[in-house]
């Protein structure tokens, strides 16, 4: 039996994209891992879809919202203690800056910042009480390269790196780590619309990728849209013993597209 065999793993927003890509990694793994998203249904057949990865290890979906208070006591009533927390949950979308209302802005911070907050909140102390746990903020390039067409969602993504990084200062030295991970664009089926909306519909799909890096994300060294199972392997890695002195880090899984040596 392999130590994650032994573990539990949360990821939410797991349903679909770069969060069921995660679930799987783990899933494969032998891990028992909890599936989580806004709708019961979406949320039973992705835990359908991870059973038949066939790790091993029990699968659980638990519908909950996580970007109010009372979807994440319904979630953390359900699942009381993991072992790894992936808050992967997240919204994304283009709104010219000057357009976006006050109520936009407190919808991406209530999903993207404050649903990692608050189950770390939960869960990290009873980690540190066993010795052992890692909590993973899934965050976006954009967080050091804030793309002007959607400032809210850049914005967020940079209040998870000072996040996942005071959480790991107050865990330090506990056997607890806490890291962010930073996918470039990633083809999910949110991205899929997003292309749509950006370059055109109608359009082939590998045609709206080439334009889309080419023309919106030039510095794109990778030259394609990253796979969600690309991301999915850092993460399973930042989840693992092996990176038991990683922590308080950000790491980039983004084809390049950020031009900066640090993070």
């Amino acid at each position: 039996m392999t130590a994650a065999s032994r573990r539990t793993v949360l990821v939410t927003g797991s349903t679909s994209g770069i969060g069921e890509a995660i679930a799987a990694a783990f899933a494969r793994d032998g891990a028992s891992v909890v599936v989580n998203g806004r709708d019961p249904e979406r949320t039973d057949a992705a835990a359908e879809r991870l059973r038949a990865v066939g790790g091993g290890g029990d699968i659980l979906a638990v519908a909950a919202d996580v970007s109010t208070a009372q979807g994440a006591r319904t979630l953390t009533g359900a699942v009381p203690d993991v072992d790894i927390l992936v808050n992967s949950a997240g919204i994304f979308g283009a709104t010219p800056a000057f357009d976006i209302t006050d109520e936009e802005w407190r919808r991406y911070f209530e999903t993207n910042v404050l649903s990692g907050v608050r189950l770390t909140r939960h869960y990290a102390p009873r980690m540190v009480q066993r010795g052992w746990g890692r909590v993973i903020f899934i965050s976006s390039e954009s967080a050091i390269s804030t793309p002007k067409e959607m400032i809210h969602y850049g914005t967020t993504k940079t209040a998870q790196l000072a996040v996942a990084r005071g959480f790991a200062q107050e865990v330090a030295g506990s056997g607890v780590t806490v890291n962010t991970v930073l996918p470039g664009p990633t083809l999910t089926p949110g991205v899929e619309e997003f292309l749509a909306d950006r370059v055109g519909d109608g359009i082939p799909f590998e045609e709206a990728e080439r334009r889309f890096i080419t023309e919106e994300r030039p510095t794109s060294l990778l030259g394609r849209l990253i796979r969600p199972e690309e991301v999915a392997s850092l993460v399973r890695y930042v989840g693992s013993d092996g990176a038991s002195a990683t922590t308080g880090a950000a790491l980039r899984v983004d084809g390049g597209v950020a031009n900066t040596i640090i993070p």
